[in-house]
This record gives C-alpha cells, structure tokens and sequence, in this order.
C-alpha cells in the first residue's frame, strides 16, 4: 500500500492489539470514579500494577492526557508548572468494592506527548515508560484514540532507535531491549535495583521478540539475521555520535527528576496522603491526618516528622 513504510502494519496492530487489551473491572472502576465530569483526551494504564496484577499494596500507575492544561481540574499554580516542567504528578485513592484502590497519576498535554515520544528528546522518561506495556482504559473519541495510539508508536520507534545505538554489535532481540532499559534506568533518579529493566523484558519477551525487527525496518535500519543472532548495519562513527547524544541525556535525567521531585512539594496533588500511606506500608506507622495537614503538608511536616521519630519510624530493624 502507498505509503505505508516496511514493518509500520506489524507495529500498528501489535500496538493497537496492546492498548485495547482488556484490564480487570477494578481499574475501569477506579479510573470512572478518577474522571468525574473531566473529559480528557484519554487514560493511560502502565507499570506493576499491570505487569503483576492488583495486591492490597499495589499503587497504580496512570497518564491522563488532556487536550488543554485547563481540562485538568487543579489550581493554575499547578497548570503553569505542568507546562514549564511536565509531568505533574497526583495521589489518588477510592475504594471500589471490597478494595481501597491507591494510583500515583501523571498529566500530559497532548502536545507534551508527542514531543516526548520523540527519540531526539533529552528527557528520557516518556519513551521509555511507552515502550513498554500499556493499555488505553479510556478515551475521549476516536480522533484521540488515534492520537495517543500514534503516540504509544512513536514511543516504541524511539527505544527502537536507541536500542540499536546502545546495545551490543551483534546479539539477540532481548539483548537489544535489555540494553535500553539498563541505560534508561541509569538515566533516571529511581530506587528500583539493578536489573529490573530485564525483569520487566522477562515478563514480555514475546511481545519484545515480535517488536524489534519491524521497528528497524520502518526506521531504516538494515540489518542481517542468522540464527536469532541479528546485527544491525551502523556505521561505527554513526554509533560513536549516537553514544555521545546519549551522555547528554544521561547528564539531564538526573537534575530533571530532582526538579520533578522540588516542583512536587507544591504540586503534588494527595501528596499528604501518598507520604502517609507510604509510611505505612514502610514501618506499620499510622499518620493521622488533619484537613491542614493535607492542604499544607510543607508547614505540618516537622511535627508530624517528630512524632514517627519518637515512635521509631527511621530506626532500622
């Protein structure tokens, strides 16, 4: 067909197939009662929550994203910070039957996602959480339903091309993935251990096996392939550019999570609730909350911060 670029149908219906994927109830549930009367282009489900399924300690992970900052209800403190450094991040938690449901939610504008799909980004973070297994749990219409799936697709194609660049001369398709999410969780300020881009690979190597090789034929990249050994024909001057382009990612990724975190302390929607249930969960520690304590959670940490001390919540078991 005119147009249409080797390997692009392959991608299509392998991510169109993904992100239309059914999930449990619980989380269509929860993501209704998320929206309210807000109507943003779409949701986006991704993470543990998916990989792994739903325990009672589970936090959910959502990108809503929206065709304005202002489709968002938030304060314009929150909006302007949206734009300036995206993405903001918000607490959420409802009980949905039986179960108290807790979800860290990230917002985007669309604009915003499209840019930071693209491989030639410095902030690695998008990309690199859409490369992996993602599910569109709500959708405004079809005309956003193809937009972020267009998305979903550029973000594949990126850690294609970077897979290609960072990963070994010669190896198989999983080396090549494993080799991404080594250098993207390096980039990142994240407590995760070493290893878990692999586990995340691990549990998808089908999907990762079939995706490889039709992004590298819509992107241009000529390779050969001999006994699931399959070497990418890059110029070794063109991976040598590319190796340096990636150093200037890895210098940014850092001090822009630690920006992400600071502009967090004013932003963070239900960050109150999220430190309180994270103590919890961390020590067995109840932190009862005030109403002003959840509206200024800067001005009521250090007696809050005081009180687990003196119930040995930083001592170490």
């Amino acid at each position: 067909m005119k147009g249409i670029r080797p390997g692009q149908k392959e991608i299509f219906a392998l991510t169109e197939q993904e992100l239309h994927t059914p999930v449990s109830p619980l989380v269509t549930e929860f993501v209704r009662n998320l929206l309210g009367n807000a109507q943003p282009l779409g949701v986006l489900f991704y993470g543990s929550g998916l990989r792994g399924g739903i325990q009672d300690d589970t936090l959910l992970d959502f990108y809503i994203i929206v065709d304005k900052q202002a489709d968002w209800p938030r304060t314009r403190l929150s909006c302007l910070a949206n734009a300036l450094l995206p993405p903001n991040v918000e607490y959420h938690e409802y009980r949905v039957g039986e179960h108290l449901l807790r979800a860290k939610v990230a917002i985007l504008s669309l604009a915003q996602f499209r840019a930071l799909t693209r491989p030639q980004t410095l902030d690695t973070t998008v990309w690199a959480r859409f490369s992996q297994p993602v599910r569109l749990v709500w959708w405004r219409d079809s005309t956003a339903q193809g937009a972020l799936h267009a998305c979903v697709m550029r973000a594949v194609l990126a850690a294609a091309w970077w897979a290609a660049q960072l990963g070994p001369d010669s190896g198989t398709v999983l080396d090549y993935w494993n080799a991404l999410y080594r250098n993207t969780y390096r980039v990142e300020l994240r407590v995760e251990k070493a290893g878990r881009g692999q586990s995340i690979v691990d549990a998808y190597t089908q999907r990762y096996a079939q995706l490889l090789l039709p992004c590298w034929q819509m992107l241009g990249i000529p390779y050969t392939s001999q006994d699931q050994i399959v070497t990418p024909q890059i110029p070794q001057e063109q991976k040598q550019h590319a190796i340096h382009k990636w150093a200037l990612r890895a210098s940014c990724g850092r001090p822009l999570n630690i920006l992400r975190l600071l502009k967090a302390a004013y932003t963070f929607t239900g960050g109150a609730r999220y430190a309180a249930w994270k103590v919890q969960r961390h020590s067995g520690i109840d932190v009862p909350l005030s109403p002003f304590a959840e509206k200024h959670p800067l001005l009521a940490a250090p007696p809050i911060v005081w009180r687990l001390w003196q119930q040995g919540a930083f001592k170490r078991k």
